[in-house]
């Protein structure tokens, strides 16, 4: 290994782990899928760098430009302010979800231990032919058994996160009328909660709903604006206008 190779492997290398970490740890949706698509740059940069320019281009436009820009728009397009539900909807499954797991760990130690590998051959020589045509022959050749084990893997994994992902509703949805005799009882919002809307730098139907003394009511911004600190007040507009008024009245006084 040259000079310049061990430095991008330690650059590129802890990058990588700075990814994971970030994708782990991170309390946001979007921090993590950010993370992930630094880890999966870096690492078609490596792929690069060892000389499968066709892995190391594929992983970048299709798991980084395609897949993950995918996820960021479902997470943008749910929500950013939705709370996570602690309601259990699989009784049991965490106590065998954690007997799976340490089975696989010791599965995979074992059989880490046990690999042996001998002297990897030339590039030249692995990619004499193309590297399209030999990454083709490894995956739907030699290792064609373990590419459709990991695609039947990742398939299981998606609908594993739709059902554990599913909130299974306790108690029956109520009714218009339910909700109406609640608001009555309770005297609060007996006329209905204001109409959703966001606030708007001209008069719009997309204004905020207005109280008797003229103000705008909170309740009828959008929580997902407000999570994303995409509220602009009416104050950032009126200020000009309050300043040459102030004028105005100071020099009608002088």
């Amino acid at each position: 290994m040259g000079t310049g190779e061990a430095f991008l492997f330690w650059v590129c290398g802890t990058l990588m782990v700075l990814g994971a970490l970030g994708l782990v740890f991170s309390k946001r949706a979007v921090y993590a899928a950010l993370s992930m698509a630094l880890t999966m740059i870096v690492l078609g940069i490596v792929y690069i760098a060892q000389g499968a320019e066709f892995l190391g281009l594929v992983h970048i436009f299709v798991y980084t430009g395609a897949v993950m820009m995918l996820f960021l728009f479902v997470v943008m397009l749910v929500g950013v302010d939705s709370s996570e539900s602690m309601v259990d909807t699989l009784k049991g499954h965490k106590w065998v979800s954690l007997i799976v797991g340490i089975g696989l760990a010791a599965l995979l130690i074992s059989s880490i231990a046990a690999a042996s590998f001998g002297p990897a051959p030339p590039i030249s020589q692995m990619n004499a032919e193309g590297n399209v045509t030999g990454l083709a022959y490894l995956i739907y050749g030699r290792y064609m058994w373990l590419f459709q084990m990991t695609a039947m893997l990742l398939i299981v994994a998606a609908i594993a996160a739709m059902v554990l992902g599913h909130r299974e509703r306790l108690l029956p949805k109520p009714t218009q009328k339910e909700w109406s005799e609640r608001r009555v009882r309770e005297n609060r919002f007996v006329a209905g909660l204001p109409a959703p809307g966001v606030y708007a730098r001209h008069n719009a139907v997309d204004t905020p709903a207005l109280l008797p003394d003229g103000k705008p009511s909170e309740l009828s911004v959008s929580r997902v604006l407000a999570a994303r600190q995409q509220i602009q007040l009416p104050d950032d507009y009126t200020a000009a206008d309050d300043e040459i008024t102030r004028e105005i009245e100071e020099g009608s006084q002088r």
